[in-house]
């Protein structure tokens, strides 16, 4: 992914308010991201617990979306599985997270979820740069690059989702 801006990923977003985008928390890094090996910017709103927010590029444009995450709790006993990466967590380590449709749909109060690691560090786990606590990746036959199509191919089929 390219090195994006505030500019640019406060007007990229398709699921909220220009406003919701003007007043939300981002990233206190940005340009300490490892952007060569993030296929999305994703990050936990450190003011609401509940939101997060996903920015990709697709296509050449900056495209943004506005999570939330479900207020069921998993146990600790149990583990999840990133729908986007595969990879496995522990307890609260896969979350459900909800994004309004775009357009009338989200004014109609549409939305549609997926499960994804709560760090939203799917990038990392799938390259072998982050670890993830107590959980893993399972082994597989697909190539790392050949994981990171089927990841950007499960991130692209969730943004059609919400922006039909």
């Amino acid at each position: 992914m390219k090195a994006v801006n505030e500019q640019e990923i406060r007007a990229s977003f398709v699921n909220c308010s220009k406003g919701e985008a003007k007043r939300l928390t981002l990233p206190r890094s940005l340009a300490e991201q490892p952007w060569d090996d993030l296929d999305f910017l994703g990050w936990r709103d450190s003011g609401a617990p509940d939101r997060s927010y996903l920015v990709t590029d697709r296509g050449g444009e900056v495209v943004g979306v506005a999570l939330r995450l479900a207020a069921e709790r998993r146990g600790s006993l149990r583990r999840g599985m990133c729908s986007l990466c595969f990879t496995t967590h522990p307890g609260s380590g896969v979350s459900l997270m909800t994004a309004r449709r775009a357009g009338q749909a989200g004014r109609d109060s549409n939305s549609v979820g997926v499960y994804v690691c709560t760090d939203l560090a799917c990038s990392l786990y799938v390259r072998g740069k982050k670890i993830p606590d107590l959980g893993g990746r399972l082994e597989e036959t697909l190539t790392v690059e050949q994981q990171i199509d089927r990841t950007r191919g499960k991130l692209s089929a969730f943004l059609d989702k919400i922006m039909v």
